[in-house]
């Protein structure tokens, strides 16, 4: 049987990140993708426009209507860009409990438009990541949520375990904002474990965030333990990014289906 993945985020009308990058990741990866949209984002590979952010209960109605007819086997949660949705969001997936948890904190984008309000980070600690099986934020969030700056591994190893004392089980500091190579660290509560592959020149970059967390999420779905999915999902990413093509002016986004297009 397929397995079916949620994603409980924005969507990006470019075409190149959040809800729509989301899908696409799971799709490549064989999954079922569902969506619960969080929040419609006039952007493009330039800029952001403008951002407007649904209501509450209509985003608790469509993860009802995913969660009473579909099922869900993974959950990936990216834009949540008020309190009170991060609220809500809790308080649905803490009632369906699904057998696994991404949170992907967005905070900005890739052109670095802030894409949350205020409270965000605290309600995130309060109510997301005790119940999320992995919190992946990159450098700049990671900063934010930890409250430091961050130059080197040691910096993301401080940072990683600042962000698990809120409670989640496992967090992925993404290193693609630092200068040397492409480094992820990985903190299980106990021990650190190091992802590390070659930087892909390009400029190509657009939703890889969004992209990662979706392809861990469709990899734990799919049975693969926490590590592994991890390492598959880099190595998918930088692929992706290496076989990327140009849409737009700004920051292109990543090829999701170069396995497949010749």
């Amino acid at each position: 049987m397929i397995k079916k993945c949620l994603t409980i985020a924005g969507s990006d009308c470019s075409g190149g990140a959040g809800i729509q990058a989301d899908l696409k990741a799971f799709s490549a990866h064989g999954c079922y993708g569902a969506s619960v949209i969080t929040s419609v984002v006039a952007e493009n590979t330039s800029r952001v426009i403008s951002v407007f952010n649904l209501p509450a209960s209509e985003i608790e109605k469509q993860i009802d209507a995913v969660f009473e007819d579909i099922g869900i086997d993974a959950v990936k949660l990216g834009m949540l860009p008020t309190a009170e949705i991060i609220e809500a969001v809790a308080e649905r997936l803490k009632r369906y409990k699904p057998a696994f948890i991404v949170c992907d904190p967005v905070l900005t984008a890739t052109s670095g438009d802030s894409l949350s309000e205020s409270g965000t980070v605290s309600a995130f600690r309060k109510h997301i990541f005790p119940i999320a099986d992995l919190v992946t934020p990159n450098i700049p969030e990671a900063e934010i949520i930890g409250g430091l700056n961050i130059h080197s591994a040691e910096d993301m190893n401080t940072a990683a375990k600042r962000i698990a004392e809120s409670g989640a089980k496992a967090v992925l500091i993404k290193g693609g904002h630092l200068l040397d190579d492409a480094r992820d660290i990985l903190y299980n509560g106990e021990e650190f474990c190091e992802f590390i592959t070659a930087r892909v020149d390009s400029q190509n970059t657009h939703g890889t965030g969004c992209t990662l967390s979706s392809a861990i999420t469709a990899n734990l779905a799919l049975g693969h333990g926490l590590r592994e999915s991890i390492k598959l999902a880099k190595d998918y990413i930088t692929e992706a990014i290496g076989n990327s093509y140009t849409v737009g002016k700004g920051h292109s986004p990543v090829h999701h289906f170069y396995k497949l297009w010749s």
